[in-house]
């Protein structure tokens, strides 16, 4: 396998628009499989949605915009986070 980057044809604002398509989507999925615990993501991927919207409020603040985890968690979830724990957590 070669070391080259296989998109390095693409230059750097294509890259972040299918990069940030690619995350939509992502939240999307997550925001419908209600089903998958927070904990099961972690074991599997060593990731899960806090860490999602930990890292979306971390890229923001690099970019000097301020955001509560509670309003990144809120629109990662598809609802508070509270709600989502005690309707969905189990």
């Amino acid at each position: 396998m070669s070391d080259a980057d296989p998109l390095a044809h693409l230059d750097a604002a294509q890259r972040t628009e299918f990069e940030a398509a690619a995350f939509r989507h992502l939240v999307e999925h997550l925001q419908s499989r209600k089903d998958v615990q927070n904990i099961d993501l972690m074991n599997l991927a060593g990731f899960c949605r806090n860490c999602l919207s930990k890292w979306y409020r971390e890229a923001a603040e690099e970019r000097g915009e301020a955001l509560e985890l509670d309003q990144v968690r809120e629109w990662l979830y598809g609802m508070s986070y509270a709600r989502w724990k005690a309707e969905f957590q189990k």
